[in-house]
């Protein structure tokens, strides 16, 4: 079994992609997970990259996804830690990265600012890497 940290847009890509996670895999985030996600989505209507039927049925089936969200006062207190030593100006992708770091064996994402944060705290995977497992 192997638990993967993602963040909004590799849950998107899931969906979207439909991709499955293999039996045995767990997938866990943030309990803002689903609100960055139709923050990312309801821009990518306004800006005129995506329809709105088609991201109304992303949002749905994002609630259909199985992923273990977080956001209990140990992550919380771990994501504050994480962004002041990183010198982040605000802390969300703090929880992603809190979240990989006291539940996951990998971090599943391409945003190159969490990316960095990561590293030497927890390995990182590129959400491309999904769709690749058997």
């Amino acid at each position: 079994m192997t638990r993967f940290a993602i963040d909004a847009p590799t849950a998107l890509l899931i969906v979207w992609e439909r991709i499955p996670v293999a039996a045995g895999d767990q997938l866990v985030a943030p309990s803002v997970l689903r609100s960055h996600a139709l923050s990312l989505l309801y821009r990518e209507v306004r800006d005129g990259d995506l329809d709105e039927r088609t991201a109304q049925a992303q949002l749905r089936d994002l609630a259909g996804l199985t992923v273990r969200l977080l956001g209990d006062r140990v992550s919380r207190a771990t994501a504050w830690k994480l962004a002041a030593e990183l010198q982040w100006d605000d802390t969300p992708l703090a929880e992603y990265l809190a979240v990989a770091v006291l539940q996951a064996d990998v971090l599943v994402t391409d945003d190159a600012e969490l990316s960095s944060g990561a590293s030497g705290r927890i390995p990182v995977s590129p959400s491309a890497s999904l769709a690749e497992r058997p």
